[in-house]
């Protein structure tokens, strides 16, 4: 019977053929996957390297933050202590927590997700592994360079959530804030590339058979965190942005004297920071529903409850952000609706510790190290989470907001959540990638060390901040009872310190990556990460019958070494994987993955150099370095799109599938449709800032321009978008003259856009409104500065699709650039219709 995409699954029971493959078969293989060598490790774009780095680069910031933090627990240990000075402190105390929730949390998670999912998902790679690098290189850049400014005095002090009036020029005049508001935002852009990458990972590059309900729970809560990402961090771009624009330029966001709202920032934060809670917990719990079964030795119970118990988190954690603000005079109805929500969310996380509970009872438990961190991590995170139910009540949060009751909730909810099961899953995972697993008994000693230094040091905090003790401060008076909890949590936070520093000595003693083979199954798991793997991930990729494949197909570890399964050389001669369908995992077509080059290395130095330099006011070198950056990615895109010689080639088993796809089914296609979604989020929350100033000072709003500029602008982006469709469809009708109309189309598309955006930014300017007047201005003025950017990139992408068609790319039968640069037209016209209407139509004249 065929299936959704004319496959027939019955071509699986072909597997395994019998006998080894041909030894030319795998030199081949290890050729084409061939690793670097001396200098060239920098260029590398294997997930095996770069997953290694990324995971490294993020451990690196958890120490570096965990450094900070010991030395504010030392200023602290002691009533009056002149140990750090105030300004100093408040750097530390800034610095501290934006590494480990910007450089650290959310970057650990996903460098595990590049790490893992190709070998839990049975691919070669994950579709974009270029992307994955310049996404590493660029967050590593930046977050050094952000540590960096701490040792010339020039580190952020406002805290790490930036609240403005504190951090306005008023009361920030120097560039401390700056570093943080372009330094964080370029950083959590390289968020958003790692989870595109992720999403169409996960969702086309599975191997065969793996449906959705043979999903790895791990590859789930990646998903489901990768799309929380591509929702919730827009929210931090843009009021990084916002604010970053009111600091330079003087347009009045946030200055209520010009009609702007401090609050506007806490709203844009928030809508980012609490959902980011989740985003941090979901991969660290789908890494504890992973190796809770291999340490119980026994399937999770409820897989599915689960799976519906991670989405139901990822929606309800959307509706959570103001209980950050009980305390800011919010209406009664808004604060009801988010207690309820704050404690509704728990719900859903319960099902998940019971779920882990269950197998843990269910199976026959091992205690060794990755066994002992899951369940202390469970331990914790309940305690935070019982705290956090109470924190959601409006009257208990009004008492115990800004204390360091609050500080000690947060830590017990991200340590026990995220800290602790990151820890499980290095011990766990480890001996995938290195000839030497971490030491056992090393492991425990870091365990039990972390675990009572952990309580030690947040215990207290609890008891400090309801009697009154508030958060943020550098010093406090004697005689207050709070020196003896103080100087316990301080000492709490050396044994910390000191279960990492052991943790540091055993990486040093036994990590050896790429080193030939590696360490092996090491503990029993069961699934695809664990099959024998090289630089080309696994040697054949295999047909997925069960969740648990490992112990439920004996001998696949043999025969997808032996090269049974599909693909077990290089069809091509090039690096490839098997890009499958969305539901059911069926073969569509093999996809031709690049080979190393420096291109997305520079993109990435040059794309920090400009971020850096505006930091500096060095307009001119930025700008420099802004067009470096554009050149080095056009270059790097240049050769994606190359005819292959093989139209369609042989897979194994006698399946055939195509070299080649566009529309729809190309992962190019879902990789643009989620850089799109993250784009349409800024847009929306611009209007969502847009309508809040108006609500705030309605009386200020001055007229719009007159409707006949609106006319031409909304008709001439319409135009700008029929005509990106008509190009797409006149290339697919492979006449004579096809390709080259539908370049000229391009180009004329491109054109009508960057007008369309001229006529309304010159309409505006003709009404006399400035961004710097009032909150109108600056918010009208945003959505242009916004659309101009996009005008800025399809009056490139216009040029470049002419350029594809003199260079012969483009093609009836390759149309698959052209599908995306009208994707990126279409929208871009669409974004322009909408802030047109909204700026003119509302409140209107």
């Amino acid at each position: 019977m065929k299936s959704e995409t004319g496959f027939d699954p019955a071509l699986y029971d072909r597997f395994p053929t019998a006998g080894e493959r041909p030894e030319g078969e795998l030199e081949a293989l290890e050729e084409v996957w061939c690793g670097p060598k001396g200098w060239q490790w920098i260029t590398a774009i294997n997930n095996n390297f770069v997953g290694v780095y990324y995971v490294g680069a993020a451990m690196l910031f958890f120490v570096l933050a965990g450094v900070l933090a010991v030395l504010m627990r030392t200023q602290l240990a002691v009533p009056m202590s002149g140990f750090l000075p105030q300004e100093t402190y408040n750097q530390f105390f800034t610095v501290h927590g934006t590494t480990m929730m910007f450089l650290f949390a959310v970057p650990a998670v996903e460098a595990l997700g590049v790490l893992l999912l190709p070998q839990m998902l049975g691919a070669r790679d994950l579709p974009f592994p270029r992307l994955s690098a310049y996404a590493f290189w660029a967050y590593l850049i930046g977050g050094l360079a952000f540590f960096a400014s701490l040792f010339f005095g020039l580190a952020p002090n406002g805290g790490w959530f930036m609240y403005p009036p504190l951090t306005s020029t008023a009361w920030s005049p120097g560039i401390n804030a700056d570093f943080w508001l372009l330094g964080i935002g370029f950083i959590e852009i390289s968020a958003i590339a790692g989870a595109i990458e992720i999403i169409v990972g996960v969702l086309r590059t599975r191997a065969p058979g793996m449906t959705l309900d043979k999903l790895p729970i791990f590859a789930w809560a990646m998903l489901i965190f990768a799309g929380m990402i591509i929702i919730a961090f827009p929210s931090i771009i843009l009021s990084t942005l916002l604010l970053e624009l009111e600091r330079a330029l003087g347009w009045p966001f946030f200055d209520p004297l010009k009609g702007g709202d401090p609050l506007l920032w806490q709203h844009l934060f928030w809508f980012f920071g609490h959902p980011e809670v989740y985003i941090i917990f979901l991969p660290a719990a789908g890494a504890m529903s992973t190796i809770i079964p291999a340490m119980a030795r026994t399937p999770l119970v409820g897989y599915r409850l689960v799976v519906l118990a991670m989405l139901a988190t990822g929606f309800i954690s959307f509706g959570v952000w103001a209980h950050h603000m009980f305390t800011t005079g919010m209406p009664t109805i808004s604060t009801s609706f988010f207690s309820a929500a704050s404690m509704a969310v728990s719900l859903p996380a319960g099902v998940q510790v019971f779920a882990w509970i269950a197998t843990i009872a269910a199976g026959r438990m091992r205690f060794s190290t990755p066994g002992l961190f899951v369940v202390g991590g469970l331990v914790i995170f309940v305690m935070g989470g019982l705290t956090g139910v109470m924190v959601a009540m409006v009257p208990f949060d009004w008492q115990a907001h800004d204390s360091y009751f609050i500080v000690a909730h947060l830590h017990y909810v991200l340590i026990g959540g995220m800290v602790f099961p990151m820890f499980a899953a290095i011990y766990y995972w480890l001996p995938m990638t290195s000839s030497r697993p971490l030491s056992e008994r090393l492991g425990k000693w870091v365990f039990w060390l972390m675990f009572a230094g952990m309580h030690l040091t947040f215990l207290p905090m609890h008891l400090t901040g309801l009697m009154g003790m508030p958060r943020r401060v550098y010093t406090y008076l004697p005689d207050r009872g709070w020196e003896w909890p103080n100087l316990i949590s301080t000492l709490g936070s050396f044994l910390f310190a000191a279960a990492v520093l052991i943790w540091i000595i055993d990486m040093i003693r036994n990590f050896r990556p790429f080193g030939g083979r590696d360490a092996g199954n090491v503990f029993d798991g069961p699934g695809l990460e664990w099959l024998p793997t090289g630089l080309y991930s696994v040697r054949s990729i295999p047909v997925v019958k069960s969740l648990y494949p490992l112990w439920d197909q004996k001998g696949l570890a043999r025969d997808v070494e032996a090269g049974r399964y599909f693909l077990p050389n290089t069809a091509t001669g090039e690096r490839e994987t098997i890009v499958t369908s969305t539901l059911n995992a069926e073969p569509q077509y093999l996809q031709r993955m690049p080979r190393p080059s420096a291109w997305h290395v520079w993109a990435a130095v040059f794309t920090a150099a400009f971020f850096l330099l505006l930091t500096v006011k060095a307009y001119w070198p930025a700008a420099i370095s802004g067009v470096l950056g554009v050149y080095c990615i056009l270059q790097w895109c240049w050769f994606l799109d190359r005819p292959l010689e093989q139209v369609a080639v042989d897979i194994g088993a006698g399946v055939t599938v195509p070299t080649y796809a566009a529309g729809p089914s190309s992962h190019g296609w879902w990789a643009m449709i989620v850089t799109l979604v993250v784009a349409g989020m800024v847009l929306l929350l611009t209007g969502f800032s847009y309508v809040f100033l108006w609500s705030r000072n309605p009386a200020d709003w001055a007229p719009p321009p007159g409707i006949l500029s609106m006319a031409w602008a909304v008709a001439g982006n319409a135009a700008a978008a029929l005509l990106a469709w008509l190009a797409c469809r006149s290339l697919r009708l492979a006449r004579p003259r096809a390709a080259v109309l539908a370049a000229v189309m391009m180009v004329a598309a491109a054109g009508l856009v960057v007008g369309a955006w001229w006529i309304d930014l010159d309409a505006w300017r003709a009404t006399g409104l400035r961004p710097e007047a009032n909150a109108q201005g600056a918010t009208v003025y945003a959505f242009l500065s916004w659309q101009g950017l996009f005008a800025a990139v399809v009056a490139l992408m216009g040029p470049y699709a002419l350029l594809r068609w003199l260079a012969g790319h483009a093609r009836a039968d390759r149309p698959a650039t052209y599908d995306l640069i009208a994707l990126f037209i279409v929208f871009s016209a669409g974004q322009g219709v909408f802030a047109t209407l909204l700026t003119r139509l509302f409140p209107g004249g």
